[in-house]
């Protein structure tokens, strides 16, 4: 299976923080990215987001560089792809779907990812989802 993964899902792997059901669905996503047959695509600026966090959450001490390391050896052995085509929309349809959506840029190159390449997406942000079930793009469905 495969799904466009937002940073918020796996930035709650490394937190565990937020409200319950959003806590049990970001493991649920977890459990199905440990499966050999699930590949998740990000938008090429994903790992900036999610070493933005880490190193924020570091300095306010909020985690460990020793925890923060073993969370990104975790996310170096799923098989996770950064989209080659996301800076090319960066302009264009990206652009589009945040004002049409009022959405950061950020948010809209995942839900532009979901449609361009229509897979669902996996995100904890309640304005991203929104956007989402308007665009007609489903949510990742975890069992």
């Amino acid at each position: 299976m495969n799904l466009v993964l937002d940073a918020s899902v796996a930035l709650c792997w490394l937190f565990l923080d937020g409200k319950p059901a959003g806590r049990a669905y970001a493991l649920k996503v977890l459990a199905a990215m440990q499966q050999a047959e699930t590949r998740a695509l990000v938008p090429v600026t994903w790992g900036l987001e999610v070493s933005n966090v880490i190193a924020k959450a570091e300095a306010k001490g909020l985690v460990t560089e020793v925890q923060s390391e073993a969370f990104l050896e975790m996310l170096v052995a799923m098989d996770i792809g950064a989209d080659p085509g996301t800076f090319s929309k960066a302009l264009s349809d990206t652009l589009q779907i945040a004002r049409r959506y009022r959405l950061s840029a950020y948010d809209a190159s995942y839900l532009e990812l979901a449609m361009r390449e229509g897979l669902p997406l996996a995100t904890l942000d309640e304005d991203l989802q929104n956007a989402a079930r308007k665009a007609g793009v489903k949510r990742f469905a975890v069992g």
